[in-house]
């Protein structure tokens, strides 16, 4: 066991490690709204270890979005620090990844894959032949021609997959990608972004509405309260790697997790609701 640490960015979740690559310190985020300050994110205390997958779940509302807004520099003004101590390497430091229509409708398969070093002013050659390869891993190589508008969701999904993959940033952001797709191909989706990511040292935050896609996917699953957003707890996932999603869900350590990751959100989820539900009386509506 590494020794205790004092600091909240690098214990949250009851645990220490000097490879911390993200530590987020006592975040806050708010919104000006039509009855004034609007708290979105409270406090926030995290820390994120280099290579890790790390999924965030929490109530619709929470800040889940707006955390890795601030993440990459989206949202400028907050209250707080965040520091990257990744190691790029000379890459990129981070990828925005939201879902489907991230994608550029105008460009091909391809240009789409090969766009991140693209702008980096990589050679053509290069581009083309590192897209490729990542298509290939993806089973998307005898689509490299096609437009976004003529592949099916799950097939637009690992372009994304892929563009973020071969702009090899040390920082994967991802904002529900997979959100938009059914069940059956989400899991496939699932079991490719696993091959793509084990081994490859990358360090990903990953925001889910799905506890099954925390548990499959995550190191760790950090559980977000009501809003204000703050982290109510991060749980271990000891799950063994490399993960199949198809396989992983008969498991019975997967769903004790998952029963836990559940017991920590339903007071937030039921706290949203009832909030919810006293809204229009305290905006003078009828009961």
């Amino acid at each position: 066991m590494p020794p205790e640490s004092d600091d909240p960015a690098v214990t949250s979740g009851g645990r220490s490690d000097p490879a911390v690559g993200i530590r987020i310190c006592g975040l806050n985020k708010s919104f000006d709204g039509p009855e004034g300050e609007l708290v979105a994110l409270a406090e926030i205390d995290l820390g994120v270890r280099e290579g890790e997958f790390l999924c965030i779940v929490g109530p619709s509302g929470c800040g889940k979005t707006t955390l890795l807004r601030i993440l990459a520099g989206l949202e400028p003004q907050f209250g707080g620090s965040v520091d990257f101590t990744v190691d790029t390497d000379g890459k990129p430091l981070q990828s925005m990844v939201f879902q489907e229509q991230g994608v550029f409708p105008w460009l091909t398969v391809l240009e789409n894959a090969a766009y991140g070093l693209t702008v980096r002013h990589v050679p053509k050659d290069r581009c083309r032949a590192q897209a490729r390869d990542y298509l290939r891993k993806l089973g998307l190589s005898a689509f490299e021609a096609a437009y976004p508008s003529q592949l099916s969701g799950g097939m637009r999904q690992r372009v994304n997959l892929a563009r973020a993959f071969v702009n090899d940033p040390a920082v994967l952001l991802m904002d529900e990608p997979l959100g938009a797709l059914d069940e059956q191909t989400k899991m496939l989706v699932q079991t490719d972004l696993l091959r793509l990511w084990e081994g490859s040292n990358k360090t990903v935050l990953f925001i889910t509405h799905s506890l099954d896609e925390a548990i499959v996917l995550g190191d760790r699953v950090a559980v977000m309260s009501n809003r204000p957003g703050r982290i109510k707890t991060i749980l271990d996932i000891d799950l063994p790697r490399p993960r199949d999603a198809l396989e992983l869900r008969n498991n019975e350590r997967f769903l004790h997790l998952r029963r836990q990751v559940w017991d920590s959100l339903r007071e937030e989820v039921v706290s949203l609701e009832s909030d919810e539900n006293r809204a229009p009386v305290a905006a003078g509506a009828a009961p």
